[in-house]
């Protein structure tokens, strides 16, 4: 597994299951083309998974996190 994921915000979520719409939010999501980090852990990758549809996921290796 990656060190963190870049989790990207790319498709709405209207017309979505609201257990989809809080998982966007659960993930610390706000606004369409918002990201945010998380470690890569077995939790994040279950909520990615509900998701994966109406997100763009990076993973961030070690060297590049410690650049930053």
């Amino acid at each position: 597994m990656a060190a963190k994921l870049r989790v990207t915000w790319k498709k709405s979520a209207i017309g979505y299951k609201r257990d989809q719409k809080r998982t966007i939010e659960a993930l610390g999501l706000r606004r369409l083309g918002h990201s945010v980090e998380h470690g890569d852990n077995r939790a994040v990758r279950g909520m990615l998974t509900k998701v994966r549809h109406l997100v763009e996921v990076t993973e961030i290796s070690s060297a590049e996190t410690l650049s930053d």
